[in-house]
């Protein structure tokens, strides 16, 4: 009958054994050694990670950007846009190996018939725009989600802003895909 209290007993001890200070158990057991800490591995290294490599994907979207952003009802470029969008299409032709999925959002706002066309016209203006700046459309392929898939899910104007975009996704190689 005293099971209950040694099963409780039990949890205990393993539980403050799971939460004790790592400097018990030696020199490196705090991530300051071989093999832990940023740097080491996959963790906190930019080579890794491919945001180094000017040619990564990686690199695209933490470095050049791979969203642009939209006013209200809008498809129409802004001049920040269209600047992003530039950068985009640099990399994109200095990268042929890859192609490139537009992706249309809309903010949850309006009917879901409406987002989806908001989002078709949002990803054709900046596929149009890429094109314009010497991205073959062959590698470009455009997909709308409308309010479907949104950044954040919200009620604020500040919140909204951030779903109303286009996201250009890069893949390697053949036709984008999504």
């Amino acid at each position: 009958m005293h099971f209950p209290r040694l099963a409780v007993t039990l949890t205990l001890v393993l539980g403050v054994a799971a939460c004790s200070n790592a400097t018990r158990f030696g020199p490196g057991a705090e991530g300051q050694g071989a093999g832990m800490g940023p740097g080491a591995g996959m963790a906190g290294n930019a080579a890794a990670t491919g945001t180094a490599d000017p040619s990564s994907p990686a690199y695209f979207q933490n470095t050049v950007g791979d969203r642009v952003l939209f006013a209200v009802d809008q498809s129409t470029l802004s001049d920040g846009a269209r600047t992003t969008l530039s950068e985009q299409a640099r990399w994109l032709t200095s990268n042929p190996e890859y192609t490139a999925v537009i992706e249309g959002h809309a903010d949850e706002q309006g009917t879901r018939e409406y987002n989806l066309a908001l989002g078709a016209r949002r990803a054709s203006a900046a596929e149009d725009y890429l094109i314009s700046q010497g991205v073959a459309s062959s590698r470009l392929r455009t997909v709308t989600y409308g309010k479907e898939r949104p950044l954040e899910v919200c009620s604020s104007e500040a919140c909204y802003s951030k779903n109303r975009r286009a996201v250009t996704v890069i893949a390697a190689g053949g036709t984008p895909t999504s």
